[in-house]
């Protein structure tokens, strides 16, 4: 895993109940990587936060961190 998979799956790790059920799977498209990030069904609602604020505030972090790789980094939420 690269270094902002690492990244993306300790932020999930802090939020959760449950941190042995995360799961950050990276795919790597034409332009960009899409980080796909998996939590327990009982803490999707910890990882989004109210109106998507937290899942906004981590694609920005994974995004200002990407910048000096010159590639793209896309944050997928994703159920289990």
């Amino acid at each position: 895993m690269n270094e902002l998979a690492d990244l993306l799956k300790f932020i999930a790790q802090n939020l959760v109940s449950e941190p042995d059920e995360v799961k950050v799977e990276p795919i790597e498209e034409d332009d960009a990587f899409v980080l796909k990030l998996s939590v327990a069904q009982a803490d999707m609602g910890k990882v989004i936060g109210k109106q998507g604020r937290i899942a906004k505030a981590i694609r920005t972090l994974i995004k200002a961190a990407s910048a000096m790789e010159n590639k793209k980094y896309l944050v997928e939420i994703v159920e289990q």
